[in-house]
């Protein structure tokens, strides 16, 4: 477990002795991983009290290793807990073999997910998290590569002031790695959309499109619990937080900005698994349109052929004396009414526009 400590103009990392968090200026954020906790759970309980003065309850703990835990905010007496639920690297978590191989896009691979812990306790902030963070790790690097600016430069990054500031922060930087995925999973969505909307070559595809419906339900999901998390922490800090109105009213701008972001993937979620389905519909509209121009063909050849096979059929049977039977031009004659009843069958169907959208088609092929 690393120990960061910050104030107001530098980070030290594993600093020893560790500062008193009573007497300190800054604050703590201890900082895990999942494996360090699950390896030992009473030890790395013991260090957290013996850091902070807070002991973590049991449920809790149980719930800092449960890797399927999803978002959720709890609060009690001593601290906050919010689980978040953050992108994890495709190859850093290994899909489980009793699960059946799927056939997803790339895209949509990285929608592998695993759960992050935050503790808030008086000046100190507990982060539990994967071996892989791509999100915490940045954010770590920045801190200890942290300068301070002169007094006249106002854009310059600062440190956070808070442990619920540090935790935001971190929060915005989890989400927007979603929103970064908003161009490749658009992109597939147009493959898909191109794919099922080809007439020269039939989709039959359909066990990775419903794999990606469901990754994108999942996503759905996901974002359901992320916001419904960060709206209990929101509620939580207009209730009790015992700051000034500044501090306050600045915690409060970040969790909105937090939860704006997670409505955006919501949303954007929302309507690619909206196209999506109307992609799917105008497949099957489509394919139904193909089948009705099918059979308007073969109704039509169909109806020009019946009255020949008429006249066929008359001129097939067993009569002695028949017109046109002993003529010599008998057979020409008939051919030739054969064909001009053709002809006069096809201006009828062309009159009542039963070969025009036939023939436009092919126009504009």
């Amino acid at each position: 477990m690393d120990i960061f400590y910050i104030t107001d103009t530098q980070v030290t990392l594993n600093q020893q002795p560790a500062p008193d968090i009573a007497t300190a200026a800054g604050f703590l954020w201890l900082d895990a991983t999942h494996d360090e906790v699950s390896a030992a759970p009473e030890v790395w309980r013991d260090q957290i009290e013996a850091l902070s003065g807070t002991q973590v309850y049991d449920l809790h703990l149980k719930d800092i290793t449960n890797l399927s835990h999803p978002s959720y905010f709890d609060a009690t007496q001593d601290y906050e807990m919010v689980v978040f639920r953050k992108l994890t690297l495709s190859d850093a978590v290994p899909a489980p073999k009793s699960e059946p191989k799927r056939k997803i896009p790339a895209a949509l691979n990285k929608l592998t997910t695993s759960p992050i812990s935050f503790l808030l306790m008086q000046n100190v902030l507990v982060t539990v998290r994967p071996q892989h963070s791509r999100t915490v790790d940045l954010a770590r690097h920045r801190l200890l590569d942290y300068k301070q600016k002169p007094d006249s430069n106002t854009h310059g990054a600062r440190l956070p002031t808070s442990p619920e500031e540090l935790m935001l922060r971190l929060l915005n930087a989890m989400v927007d790695q979603y929103l970064e995925l908003r161009h490749p999973l658009t992109q597939q969505l147009d493959r898909w959309q191109h794919a099922l909307l080809d007439p020269r070559r039939p989709f039959n595809n359909w066990m990775a499109l419903l794999d990606s419906r469901l990754e994108l339900r999942k996503l759905d999901n996901l974002c359901e619990e992320q916001r419904d998390a960060i709206q209990e922490l929101r509620d939580h800090i207009v209730d009790n937080h015992d700051g000034n109105s500044r501090a306050k009213d600045l915690l409060l701008v970040r969790t909105n900005d937090v939860m704006e972001h997670i409505s955006r993937v919501l949303n954007h979620a929302r309507r690619l698994e909206a196209s999506l389905e109307s992609a799917v519909q105008i497949h099957f509209a489509a394919m139904a349109h193909r089948t009705s121009e099918i059979m308007r063909t073969l109704t039509v050849i169909t109806a020009l052929f019946m009255p020949l096979t008429l006249i066929t059929g008359i001129f097939g049977m067993n009569f002695e004396v028949m017109p046109l039977l002993k003529n010599s031009a008998g057979f020409w004659i008939t051919m030739a009414g054969m064909g001009i009843l053709v002809v006069l069958l096809l201006l009828y169907f062309r009159s009542k526009q039963y070969l025009e959208e036939r023939s436009r088609s092919r126009f504009d092929s």
